[in-house]
């Protein structure tokens, strides 16, 4: 049936009998694909039958349908005409992971944070009684643990008090990527199938609500959504799902087959490395974690926090070990912020851990309850840099110029694990403020990184290279771009380029900089951030204040939006890739 799918109007044209047999279709249509191409496995599975019913009862796209995170969306697409290029799903050139507006006129808002559909459907919900569009339905669907981020709760306090013709339906899964956390997960675990309890919060709010249904029950489903298409007015609907739902190992480990890479199509196994017997690199984030726990070991005023990716940034070292000074605070990306703040005033150093297209949504937090105090928060930013596949909502390429601009706030971006390392030690020991450290995705270059703790000096770069002709200024990973720039050159050519590890952002290493300005006629900056702002933009100022009419080229992210695509593509389009350094240094011998 699914091939002869190409809209939702093909989808309207089967009965209720047939719609079971369509979701089992789609299960195994996904898992094929995410087998070998890879994406966000658990959630898309959770979802089947509440998206066919979706589609299947209102009038998309005339109806407008919001996802809530947008990783929920593959069988949305599978059915509104991208089924034949699925394959190419979060690939160069190819689909997005996720809803995109210029992608389908069926993708009603783009969504790659979580946490927005219901302001996003409440204002398309308004703007459509203002066009006198009294019938059009809004559905915002919001799962994966969204519903207990700040934002969601501010719109649904505005919702209440509205007459907006928005249907709100809580895809309730109890697991983020993370397993959920909070009293309103507390709250959900107390109602089951059936229950259809009254006196909820959300009556509270003035919503209308429904539930819990069950949302593997197609019958069920489709009864309840024709009867929400006649009402009228905020309602929510609380739909119980599965994370995960028909494949037993994404069901039995929800978190890591919620993106697992590869894995056998038919067993449902990931496989085990083949080169097990090869020892790899420490990840970035690996190391972190680790580093944290030797930290909280010597420390007993060291905490942890997150906002929900205790997985991903390896906290769940401390969690393991300081179960009492570590904290999963939810996705609450602000509260995190605030409350590692409050914590700060207390005397303790916080650690405060989070992906840095993630932090953006803290950015008030970070200027004014932390920065501004002048708190000792050190914030380690994970996932800094290109990130790949997931693309522009989740490159994390922002955060350098939108933290160089903060008072009182340092900066720092290891090359390497032992500098990471020996960067959260200073940060450990430093009273002297907020320090953030940024550091990207992925594995680092050496094995040995644990080695005995090293306070660095605030603000000091180190030359890696010595060179007579060209000076290249790398800051943070990117620098094992230039190195193999380098080492690609012919012999003599090798010679005549400096390498220097500028370390920190802010404040800038001004003695360095005077003694490079010197000695060399050209000069490189490199950084996997955006230029407008960042980094290499900062060297020109210092140069154009101190060193008039001194040339830098500046190598980053150029001012527009990075799509998805393999990080070595993404760097090649952005111009950092070792090639592109390579011959830049060709072009200046």
């Amino acid at each position: 049936m699914l091939h002869d799918i190409n809209s939702p109007k093909d989808l309207r044209k089967l009965s209720l009998i047939q719609l079971p047999d369509l979701a089992q279709e789609l299960r195994e249509f996904i898992i094929d694909i995410v087998a070998t191409k890879e994406g966000h496995l658990g959630a898309s599975l959770g979802v089947v039958e509440l998206t066919i019913a979706l589609h299947y009862v209102f009038n998309t796209p005339d109806d407008l349908l919001v996802w809530d995170v947008g990783h929920q969306a593959y069988v949305h697409k599978l059915l509104t005409g991208r089924r034949d290029r699925f394959h190419t799903n979060r690939q160069l050139g190819g689909i997005s992971g996720f809803p995109v507006r210029e992608e389908s006129p069926y993708d009603t808002f783009g969504v790659g944070h979580s946490s927005t559909s219901i302001s996003a459907a409440l204002g398309m919900a308004i703007a459509s009684q203002l066009q006198g569009e009294g019938t059009k339905q809004h559905i915002a669907v919001i799962g994966d643990a969204s519903i207990a981020s700040g934002m969601a709760f501010e719109a649904l306090n505005h919702a209440g008090v509205t007459n907006a013709n928005l249907l709100i339906i809580l895809n309730d899964n109890a697991i983020g990527i993370d397993p959920s956390v909070g009293a309103l997960k507390e709250y959900f675990a107390k109602t089951t199938v059936g229950d259809t309890p009254g006196g909820t919060i959300f009556e509270a709010l003035s919503l209308t609500y429904k539930g819990p249904v069950d949302g593997h029950n197609l019958d069920a489903l489709v009864k309840e959504l024709k009867r929400q298409k006649e009402l009228k007015g905020p309602r929510i609907l609380h739909v119980v799902t599965k994370k995960g739902k028909g494949l037993r190992q994404a069901e039995e480990d929800q978190v890591r087959y919620h993106a697992p890479g590869k894995f056998d199509k038919l067993t449902g196994d990931i496989p085990k490395v083949t080169n097990a017997h090869e020892q790899l690199p420490e990840k970035f984030q690996e190391v972190f974690g680790k580093t944290l726990v030797e930290l909280a070991e010597a420390n007993s005023k060291i905490i942890g926090i997150t906002p929900a990716m205790p997985t991903g940034s390896s906290l769940t070292y401390m969690m393991e070990r300081f179960p009492k000074r570590a904290f999963d605070v939810g996705i609450a990306e602000q509260h995190a912020v605030t409350f590692s703040a409050g914590m700060a005033t207390q005397g303790f150093k916080v650690f405060c851990v989070i992906y840095s297209t993630f932090l953006q949504r803290a950015y008030d937090q970070v200027i004014h309850d932390v920065a501004l105090q002048n708190l000792p928060v050190v914030f380690c930013i994970d996932r800094a840099g290109l990130v790949g596949n997931d693309g522009a909502t989740h490159h994390g390429v922002f955060d350098l110029a939108y933290l160089n601009a903060i008072p009182n706030l340092r900066i720092a971006a290891p090359a390497t694990l032992i500098d990471l390392r020996n960067l959260l030690y200073t940060a450990s020991i430093d009273q002297d403020g907020p320090i953030a450290i940024r550091y990207p995705r992925g594995r680092g270059e050496v094995l040995q990184w644990k080695r005995p703790f090293k306070q660095l000096e605030i603000g000091k770069g180190k030359q890696l290279k010595a060179g007579i002709t060209v000076a290249v200024l790398s800051l943070g990973a990117i620098a094992g771009n230039v190195t193999m720039a380098i080492q690609g050159l012919p012999q003599h050519d090798q010679e005549k380029v400096a390498h220097y590890d500028m370390r920190w952002m802010k404040p800038l290493d001004h003695e360095l900089l005077d003694q490079i300005v010197t000695q060399f006629d050209h000069i490189i900056t490199v950084e996997d951030s955006v230029i407008k702002g960042g980094f290499g933009e900062a060297v020109v100022c210092y140069f154009a204040k101190r060193w008039q009419g001194k040339h830098v080229e500046v190598l980053g992210i150029p001012d527009q939006f990075i799509e998805h695509g393999s990080t070595m593509e993404l760097k090649e389009i952005a111009g950092i890739s070792t090639g592109n350094i390579q011959k830049l240094l060709q072009d200046m011998i």
